[in-house]
């Protein structure tokens, strides 16, 4: 019996496999890592620290224009899209897109919603590193991204097979260095602090020999 044209269109949205993701895999795989990313974020924000890669830098424009951090996000990632296009792909760069638009308007909303009054720096660094390093990780493995440095950290660990965590971490600490012109010692210290659980987060988990869903 032939299957009919609403059939076939509910099976390549639903049906996967151990080496490849349906389309209903990677939409909540790419809702729910922007989710795990904006909360990650509105940690650090609440505590009033930074991070690296490109929401890093959307911090340090944010903390210096006073600009909102989902408008700065959203326009620091914008350069970077060609680049993902011309290395990963269309798919790859669809996803990242809607991943950074998903993780700007959230960003928006979720300070608003949840009502921190105050975060500890310290507290603020190790749960929103850990939270922004878990949605990552579902992005990645999903191949998606938070866009910026992430797109190029996954590009060299393809070219390359260099880890994207560890790639992801040297651009970050330069990245926390700019901090030091806005920031007081104890809060950049925080941020480092920050930044090395979500990249180790990234490091240990994301491994190609480990995950080879597509």
């Amino acid at each position: 019996m032939m299957a009919t044209p609403a059939k076939s269109a509910f099976a390549a949205l639903m049906n996967s496999s151990a080496e490849r993701h349906s389309l209903v895999d990677d939409a909540q795989g790419v809702v729910s890592g922007s989710m795990l990313a904006v909360l990650g974020i509105t940690l650090l924000s609440s505590a009033g620290l930074l991070t690296g890669g490109t929401p890093g830098i959307a911090f340090l424009v944010h903390y210096a224009t006073g600009f909102s951090f989902g408008l700065c996000f959203f326009a620091v990632n914008l350069p970077f899209y060609y680049l993902a296009f011309r290395r990963m792909g269309l798919a790859f760069t669809l996803k990242t897109f809607i991943a950074v638009a998903l993780t700007s308007a959230m960003s928006e909303v979720l300070p608003r919603a949840l009502g921190l009054t105050h975060v500890d720096p310290l507290i603020g660094a190790l749960f929103g590193g850990l939270v922004i390093g878990a949605g990552l990780l579902a992005l990645f493995r999903h191949r998606a991204s938070l866009g910026g440095i992430g797109i190029l950290a996954l590009y060299i660990q393809d070219r390359f097979g260099w880890r994207a965590g560890l790639v992801q971490l040297g651009f970050d600490g330069a990245i926390v260095a700019c901090s030091f012109f806005l920031a007081s010692p104890f809060i950049i210290a925080c941020s480092i602090v920050g930044a090395v659980v979500m990249n180790v987060t990234l490091a240990v988990n994301h491994r190609k020999d480990r995950y080879i869903a597509m």
